[in-house]
């Protein structure tokens, strides 16, 4: 089934947003964008549509949209989750008339956490994505993805030291994620240690998060470029 891609009267812009979990990006740009999304959680999209936003069930890899359906097509933490990153970006492309875009994706092993005896965390959190069936250093391979899907991109790596209320706060998801992959003492020692860094002010935890965002060719130099 082909999905009907913009909303009757639009005026802005349309996007996709390939991913989108409970619609927290997408109540983000809606002020902006007529923006809908996709993902394969049931639940997702039921929380999506309950904030109002208009999201389907459907998988990254097939997205039931003509190609050049959006101007903007955009996923954010999808491709650390998915089997072939290419085939995701590459859809992605297909559908896309203008822009598409990566806004994040997390490279673990790019990741610094001092006081040095609490990086066992680092190890420890990359073996947990790992045992999910996640990539945890999708990150550093975004150009190459892009490039291997035709689309020159501009990469970079977004600003990831938080004050200590937010690093409180973000790394809550990764405490209850590791819970079980090391003996309960051996946890409960390394999340005191972790507490006392962070309440004298000396913890430090860069996670480089990686973006990449590519134009694709108009379809006049792309008819150009076939002959």
């Amino acid at each position: 089934m082909v999905l009907d891609e913009r909303p009757p009267g639009s005026g802005r812009p349309t996007a996709l947003d390939v991913g989108c979990g409970p619609g927290l990006v997408m109540e983000l740009l809606s002020s902006c964008l007529d923006v809908q999304g996709i993902d394969a959680d049931p639940e997702a999209v039921r929380a999506s549509n309950a904030r109002g936003h208009r999201a389907s069930v459907a998988r990254a890899e097939e997205l039931p949209f003509k190609d050049r359906s959006f101007d903007i097509v955009y996923c954010s933490y999808l491709l650390l989750w998915v089997d072939d990153p290419a085939q995701v970006v590459g859809e992605m492309a297909r559908v896309a008339r203008d822009w598409v875009i990566c806004l994040a994706e997390p490279d673990h092993l790019g990741r610094i956490t001092f006081p040095p005896e609490l990086g066992v965390l680092d190890e420890m959190l990359v073996g947990s994505l790992r045992r999910q069936g996640a990539d945890p250093m999708i990150g550093r391979k975004l150009p190459g993805i892009f490039a291997r899907c035709g689309l020159e991109a501009i990469s970079g790596v977004h600003a990831s030291m938080w004050s200590s209320e937010r690093m409180r706060e973000e790394s809550e998801a990764e405490w209850r994620s590791l819970t079980g992959s090391a003996g309960g003492p051996e946890l409960a020692d390394i999340r005191m240690r972790w507490d006392e860094a962070l309440s004298a002010g000396s913890l430090v935890q860069h996670n480089p998060v990686f973006y990449s965002i590519a134009r694709k060719p108009q379809y006049g130099q792309e008819r150009l470029e076939q002959v």
